[in-house]
C-alpha cells in the first residue's frame, strides 16, 4: 500500500493518501487545506481519489473537502454527529482568523464497524466520540495502520475544551476502541509524529490509572 501523510493548513493536519499499487485507487483523509500539494501526490503516484473521509468536522481536517471532491469526484464521508460543527464554520474560522470555508453535509455517515474500502485496501471505522461527538478513526487491519485523527496522538489526546468535546468519554473512546488492537499497530495521528498502540498503551501518561 502507498501511504503518503502531508502536514496541511496553517495547523500542520496530517492529511493520509492511501493508495493501492495494483488498483491504483486511492482514499484521502482529513484533506483539510493545501490541496494543490494534495494533487501533486495522487498525480505523482498515478492515482485515482475513491473516497475522502473526514474522522471529525474541525475545519483544520475538512476545509480543503468539498475542493478535492470537485476536483476528484469522490464522495465525502464522515460523522452525521459532528453536523453542528459543519454549521459553525464561521465560528471556527474565526478561531484561526481565516475565511469561513464551504462545507458541506457527508455524502453517508461513517458508523462504527462500517467499512471503506477501494480495491485492494478495506478499512474499519471505529467511532471514538470525546474529541467532537462525531469522531472516528479508521482502522486497516492487513496493514496494521490506525488513522486515529484528533482522538490519539503520540504521548497526548484530543483535547476537550471545544464543542462537542468530553474527556471521560474521549477516555472511554480509546480505551474500548483503541486499546484492544495489538501492540505493533502504527498509530498516525491527526497532527504530530507517529507512533503504536504498544507505545501508546504503556507510556501514555492520560490513559494511566483509568
Amino acid at each position: 500500500m502507498i501511504h503518503e501523510i502531508l502536514p496541511v493548513g496553517l495547523l500542520q493536519c496530517n492529511c493520509s493518501i492511501l493508495g493501492d499499487e495494483t488498483s491504483r485507487e486511492a482514499i484521502v483523509i482529513d484533506p483539510g487545506d493545501d490541496i494543490p500539494a494534495i494533487q501533486a501526490i495522487l498525480q505523482r503516484h498515478g492515482l485515482l481519489v475513491k473516497s475522502i473521509v473526514i474522522t471529525h468536522a474541525h475545519i483544520d481536517h475538512i476545509a480543503g473537502a468539498r475542493r478535492l471532491k470537485q476536483l476528484t469526484g469522490a464522495p465525502v464521508y464522515y460523522n452525521e454527529n459532528d453536523l453542528p460543527l459543519v454549521k459553525m464554520m464561521d465560528v471556527q474560522a474565526s478561531w484561526l482568523q481565516m475565511a469561513t470555508p464551504e462545507v458541506d453535509a457527508p455524502d453517508a455517515s461513517l458508523a462504527d464497524g462500517q467499512t471503506v474500502s477501494v480495491e485492494g485496501i478495506k478499512g474499519t471505522v471505529l467511532h471514538t466520540p470525546g474529541h467532537t461527538q462525531g469522531s472516528i478513526c479508521l482502522y486497516l487491519p492487513e496493514q496494521k495502520v490506525l488513522i486515529s485523527g484528533d482522538t490519539l496522538f503520540a504521548g497526548s489526546v484530543g483535547r476537550t475544551d471545544l464543542p462537542g468535546g468530553n474527556t471521560s468519554q474521549l477516555i472511554r473512546s480509546i480505551h474500548d476502541q483503541l486499546l484492544p488492537l495489538s501492540d505493533d499497530v502504527k498509530v498516525v495521528p491527526g497532527h504530530g509524529p507517529n507512533t503504536t498502540i504498544g507505545e501508546e498503551r504503556n507510556d501514555n501518561l492520560f490513559l494511566q490509572n483509568q
